[in-house]
């Protein structure tokens, strides 16, 4: 058996432990920064439509893909089941168990409304994306292709087809990571086409100069060089070329900052619409005076003012239940030992202490070059449970 297995083992790459063990670190910090720091105990239902959750679609439970459930659902009362990954949504209540999935009821929390209303789906929840309705991965496709998320509808889409221009391109730096916080597609771009009145901060990358940014604004009809309609200034940038949070930019009179503008943009139209990327901490420019307010409610966009929707607020609150859970931990292992007797706390230290200096001497004297096989592993094994029948 252990010939077969060093057999196969040689047939594969091979990779070190050190790599192993940080590719292994780097995908539990992504399924943390996509669950939300969720531990997937308890179901979301009685928190209400959370503000932004990870939700996955069950094709076993509704194939017409009409219904979303959170992740202790997706793993309490779907396992087996054939499961889509939607990422995160916005105003989300977990609809597990509801009218939705017949007789089928849900095992973490079984009191639930007939429906939630509120609730919005789209064809992602029947596990097709973008304007081209195809699955990701994509089973015609031997190399996947990377998709971006549209923060408004929340759609993912293909790079080539998100309706860039041949001359433009995707805002990356020279290793390739994206320049922007946020991506608007084109059908949405018609919506939140008020953005053009802060020009700084829709980006696109400079095709003359790659790697780097230039502001960009395409609606010549209300803006030119910085100046309003009304000739009035429009500056949202401080001194050191910092994005200005809202209350700097309206100052304490609350004054809209963008005129008499909004809502009478000439780009709200199908055949100007163009997708936007848009800059760092971009949201926090946007005016929240009352007139501007009563825009967005009417538009159906107001969540754009709520820090806690945006996907870098959600990933950093992640960040730090993570944190807060490794901490947690810690404190407690170090109860356990701290309740232990001494004896018993000698031998765990000393079983620790065991295991770290044989591993150490086995990859200090193992080749690099070569796979490690299981007689390696056993014998690693061997060698612990020889020094534990040591006479004291």
């Amino acid at each position: 058996m252990a010939d077969v297995f060093d057999d196969e083992v040689d047939a594969e790459p091979t990779i070190s432990i050190g790599d192993y063990l940080k590719a292994v670190e780097e995908e539990e910090l992504e399924a943390d920064l996509v669950l939300g720091g969720d531990e997937g105990k308890e179901c979301t239902y009685s928190k209400g439509y959370v503000k932004r959750q990870a939700i996955f679609s069950c094709l076993t439970c509704t194939r017409e893909g009409n219904a979303g459930v959170c992740t202790a659902c997706s793993l309490s009362c779907h396992e087996g089941h054939e499961i889509v990954e939607l990422w995160t949504k916005r105003n989300f209540r977990c609809d597990c168990g509801n009218s939705k999935f017949g007789e089928f009821f849900c095992k973490l929390s079984a009191s639930k409304d007939v429906e939630n209303s509120e609730n919005l789906y789209n064809h992602n929840f029947k596990g097709t994306y973008c304007t081209c309705d195809l699955p990701y991965p994509d089973p015609n496709v031997e190399e996947q292709v990377e998709m971006i998320q549209c923060c408004i509808c929340e759609d993912w889409f293909h790079e080539e087809h998100i309706g860039l221009q041949s001359s433009d391109k995707i805002p990356r730096d020279e290793e390739g990571e994206p320049l922007y916080e946020d991506f608007i597609c084109q059908g949405c771009a018609v919506v939140c086409s008020f953005l053009t009145c802060y020009p700084q901060i829709i980006s696109v990358s400079n095709t003359s100069d790659t790697g780097k940014e230039k502001a960009i604004l395409d609606n010549s009809h209300m803006i030119s060089s910085g100046k309003m309609e009304n000739g009035s200034s429009l500056s949202l940038t401080n001194q050191e070329g910092e994005l200005k949070v809202c209350t700097e930019v309206a100052g304490p009179s609350g004054k809209c900052v963008i005129g008499e503008v909004i809502g009478n943009s000439p780009t709200e139209s199908e055949g100007d619409k163009k997708p936007f990327f848009l800059s760092k901490n971009w949201r926090e420019v946007l005016c929240r005076c009352v007139k501007c307010s009563e825009f967005y409610a009417q538009k159906g966009i107001s969540y754009l003012l709520d820090k806690e929707d945006s996907i870098a607020e959600y990933e950093r609150m992640a960040k730090q239940k993570r944190n807060e859970n490794m901490e947690r931990q810690e404190g407690v292992e170090m109860n356990f030992l701290n309740n232990l007797g001494h004896v018993e706390k000698m031998g765990i230290l000393s079983g620790i202490a065991d295991m770290k200096n044989e591993l150490f001497s086995f990859l200090e004297s193992s080749d690099p070059s070569k796979a490690i096989t299981t007689a390696d592993v056993q014998q690693v094994f061997e060698n612990l449970a020889k020094k534990r029948k040591r006479p004291e």
